[in-house]
């Protein structure tokens, strides 16, 4: 979260509110750009060694360098997008899809229902988050699918909580009571009527939870329990570079760099969002 909160601190400094959704735009268009068209786009193949050419410095020939492989970095930072945009994809629509669920039945039924969800999620709040996601992944072993489950099974909380705030309020509005005079069933009061209006708060904060998946992702890829060599993916290139921070900064500096940006993207995206639908992330 520290980290979500200095790239928010950066955007409000630097960048006026008003054009933040189009910058966060932008910014993820051009990586969108870059991982579908990277198989005709990159230079090198990302994954092919070239002992001859091991730890070269950036230069014309390897833009961003060459690491202990001989493999080229700009290629591998361009193929990696593919791999930390799915993770950022699929690592928040499990999540949203259940909080968005369990929140809404919580909030709408209430009484016992409520009680009961509302105290599962103080369970899963009372420990800490990564912790948690990395006890989860190191039961179900190392790999992507097992970062999908833990992320959901934790990450969904979050949105169970906005959700289920939303439900309460919107409940009582005088349109909801109409709905009920009118003689509609509760699925369709709840799905129709109620949830499309409580989901703004949930999408805005999607998106800076892509943020932190980001972070997450790389973060279990660099521990060696995401995605694993050889792989083209920026946690797994900062920590292979990790041995070689004082002689080839380049190994790790350009992966590091393209989370940042990535993440920066997503966060002026989440404020802009906040901006036009009148939600804060």
């Amino acid at each position: 979260m520290s980290a979500m909160t200095i790239l928010s601190g950066v955007k409000r400094r630097w960048l006026p509110r008003q054009q933040a959704l189009r910058t966060g735009m932008a910014i993820l268009f051009v990586w969108v750009l870059l991982a579908l068209f990277c198989p005709w786009l990159a230079p090198y193949d990302p994954i092919a060694q070239n002992v001859a050419a091991t730890l070269l410095p950036p230069g014309l020939l390897h833009p961003f360098g060459t690491d202990n492989f001989g493999r080229d970095i700009f290629s591998r930072v361009m193929w990696g997008a593919r791999v930390d945009l799915q993770i950022c994809i699929i690592g928040v629509i499990f999540p949203f899809t259940i909080g968005t669920v369990i929140g809404a039945f919580s909030g709408y039924l209430g009484g016992v229902v409520d009680t009961i969800l509302m105290r599962i999620i103080d369970i899963v709040l009372a420990f800490p988050f990564l912790v948690l996601m990395l006890s989860i992944i190191a039961i179900l072993g190392p790999g992507l699918g097992s970062f999908y489950i833990a992320m959901a099974m934790v990450g969904w909380v979050s949105y169970a909580r906005l959700v289920r705030s939303q439900v309460l309020t919107l409940k009582h509005r005088d349109f909801i009571l109409a709905a009920r005079s009118l003689g509609y069933s509760h699925p369709r009061i709840l799905f129709i009527h109620i949830l499309p209006n409580a989901l703004t708060s949930s999408i805005v904060f999607s998106m800076s939870d892509c943020v932190l998946v980001l972070l997450n992702g790389a973060a279990v890829s660099y521990l060696g329990l995401g995605v694993q060599p050889p792989i083209a993916e920026w946690g797994v290139m900062v920590a292979e570079g990790q041995s070689f921070i004082t002689t080839a900064w380049w190994i790790t500096t350009f992966p590091g760099l393209a989370i940042v940006v990535l993440a920066m993207g997503f966060s002026l995206l989440a404020d802009g969002l906040g901006d036009k639908l009148g939600a804060q992330p």
